[in-house]
């Protein structure tokens, strides 16, 4: 839901002139910026190196919920995923910032309880170890799908649609803990060409930098 919310705002700004969308499945837009690869293991990306070539940012919006899952295979997901394609696009794009979608509750001491939040932690830490110009974890919290954006997931689209006509109303008594997949997208297009203060944006930072 995240990552289709942010593509739709990166074809509509003119500041991206590109983008390349990797994943197992099309994403069934149409536009004369997009290329699409079709790829089955997100640990290697040796097959397609030489299309990841000549880009300024990564919008890395893959993840899972950890319900159900054990910590192996969701640190399998939800790290080692994030860091093949981490060392993949800096190894051919010294310049390159990555953006990286985290959850609220990530734990950076990476020792506590909670195991989800535990891998989060640890995959936001070792994202600032590669050599990258910059890497952003977007910790989100409820992000608000518009502009048509809908999850796959059965219990996504009855969850958000059941939230989503009292969105006003939790943006208005929770402004630091609700965004809309509008902003997520704004922000990390404006974080990718100017930068932020700080690594590690909550939704109140997300919602700040869409606005600039």
């Amino acid at each position: 839901m995240v990552g289709r919310g942010v593509l739709l705002e990166c074809l509509e700004d003119s500041r991206v002139s590109r983008v390349l969308a990797i994943g197992r499945r099309s994403t069934g837009v149409q536009h004369e910026k997009l290329q699409e690869i079709l790829h089955d293991d997100f640990t290697d990306y040796a097959d397609v190196s030489n299309n990841l070539t000549g880009f300024d940012a990564c919008f890395f919006c893959l993840g899972v919920s950890s319900v159900g899952m054990s910590e192996e295979r969701y640190r399998h997901i939800t790290y080692y995923f994030t860091m093949a394609a981490g060392r993949a696009l800096a190894a051919v794009n010294p310049g390159l910032v990555f953006c990286y979608v985290s959850a609220e509750g990530a734990d950076s001491s990476e020792s506590g309880r909670v195991m989800w939040a535990r891998v989060r932690g640890k995959t936001e830490n070792d994202l600032l170890t590669l050599p990258l110009a910059r890497a952003y974890s977007f910790r989100i919290a409820f992000v608000h799908p518009v502009k048509g954006v809908t999850p796959q997931v059965v219990w996504g689209r009855l969850f958000y649609g059941l939230l989503g006509p009292v969105h006003p109303l939790l943006s208005r008594l929770f402004p630091r803990h609700v965004t809309t997949t509008k902003n997520v997208g704004r922000a990390m297009i404006r974080a990718a060409g100017h930068g932020y203060l700080m690594s590690i944006l909550k939704s109140n930072d997300i919602n700040t930098l869409a606005g600039m």
